[in-house]
């Protein structure tokens, strides 16, 4: 499907260019062109009062059904040549999802000098890496990493592409689904296939974390979701695994990038893993300031884990949000969860559940994070931690002797 325009209709009244927000529409002698920035939203046809402007969405034959698309893909999100752990991720969930339908698993690998990462990509699951290898795609730009990828999804036509609900896996995402006119399902804590219809199932919170939605797509393909980093578990590599290696070049020339990266600037700072930490100690209101936090980073470091923080926490400004655990946080499922005065609000417990064993400690007996937890710990937190932690000193103590 795409978008025309009649230029004998044209009378070059500018109504559209402004109407678009992608910056989509061109004036080129008086008559309005579409560039490669369309997203076919529609904006232009409605504005257009002399009707030149339409879609071609007039399909011969079965070519474009949803039954001519095949295949699980995954985006390997890498940054400067490293592999981000979603791609891993997303790559254990795409194989249930692909062995479900009988279908292969690909992965999409977009940037400059990146092909052995793509050995990476097999020992986790992919049987396919198409990738993309250009010096414009080292460091990503919405519309160069854009181009590239609806380049391979329009000539391989997978009917599943999955992302990472990252910063650039938010920013890219929409864009595709844009270009390829199909739906997006944001932000999914759980896939799953409707094996009759070979529809996929994508669950995710809905108003504010008080309920479960689950999402379909039934008519527009490829159908598309984003998975937030820690929710899908990394499957075991086995670096015995070979795959296909699909290249494809990127057309610089018929891409118009806005964008020119001058330079990368890091955030100094502790880097926080909390979705690989084995022990998550973590804060909320009730540890009543940032000073109190020192009593959470002792036990953590007693334990040989991190500290993470609750949204109230974070909004305090006691711990910045790299801390932060919940649904507008990170997920984590550590071996133990230590949540201190955090009261167990629904979408703070969507960021925790899965954590193998979960211990609260909380001086409301009816606060709900006890409905959670494996364990409870009835009392004031400044009390109950320091008793916690001169108890592990005790016994660190002992096993030296």
């Amino acid at each position: 499907m795409t978008v025309i325009i009649d230029k004998d209709k044209c009378v070059g009244c500018n109504l559209c260019v402004s109407a678009c927000p992608f910056a989509a529409i061109d004036m080129v002698n008086g008559v309005a062109v579409i560039n490669d920035q369309c997203t076919l939203c529609g904006a232009c046809i409605e504005m257009c009062s002399v009707t030149a402007i339409y879609r071609d969405d007039e399909v011969e034959g079965d070519e474009c059904s949803p039954q001519s698309y095949k295949g699980v893909w995954v985006f390997a999100e890498q940054r400067q040549g490293k592999m981000l752990s979603i791609a891993y991720e997303l790559l254990g969930e795409g194989k249930k999802l692909a062995s479900s339908l009988g279908v292969p698993l690909s992965a999409v690998l977009i940037g400059a000098n990146v092909t052995e990462m793509a050995k990476d990509l097999y020992a986790y699951g992919a049987d396919t890496v198409y990738l993309v290898e250009d010096k414009e795609l080292e460091l990503y730009r919405t519309e160069s990493y854009t181009a590239a990828f609806v380049g391979l999804a329009k000539k391989y036509m997978p009917e599943i592409i999955l992302m990472g609900a990252t910063n650039i896996g938010r920013d890219l995402a929409p864009r595709v689904a844009g270009r390829l006119v199909t739906g997006l399902t944001a932000d999914c804590t759980e896939l799953g296939i409707d094996l009759e219809e070979r529809i996929l199932l994508q669950t995710r919170p809905a108003f504010g974390g008080n309920l479960m939605a689950t999402i379909l797509c039934p008519v527009h393909r490829p159908q598309m979701a984003t998975v937030r980093p820690g929710v899908m578990k990394k499957t075991s590599p086995d670096y015995g695994r070979t795959g296909n290696l699909v290249r494809e070049a990127y057309h610089s020339r018929d891409v118009k990038v806005r964008t020119r990266v001058r330079e990368i600037v890091k955030e100094m700072g502790k880097v926080v893993n909390l979705e690989d930490a084995k022990v998550v100690v973590c804060g909320g209101r009730g540890i009543g300031s940032a000073a109190g936090f020192a009593l959470l980073e002792k036990l953590a470091q007693k334990l040989g884990g991190v500290v993470g923080a609750s949204r109230g926490a974070v909004d305090a400004g006691w711990l910045s949000s790299g801390h932060q655990v919940g649904q507008t946080g990170k997920t984590v499922h550590p071996k133990l969860y230590i949540a201190c005065g955090i009261s167990g609000a629904i979408q703070h417990v969507a960021g925790m559940q899965g954590s193998k064993m979960i211990v609260a400690i909380n001086k409301n007996p009816a606060a709900p994070i006890f409905k959670v937890a494996d364990y409870g710990i009835v009392g004031d937190v400044h009390q109950v931690l320091p008793l916690l932690i001169a108890a592990l000193e005790e016994n660190t103590t002992r096993g030296a002797d």
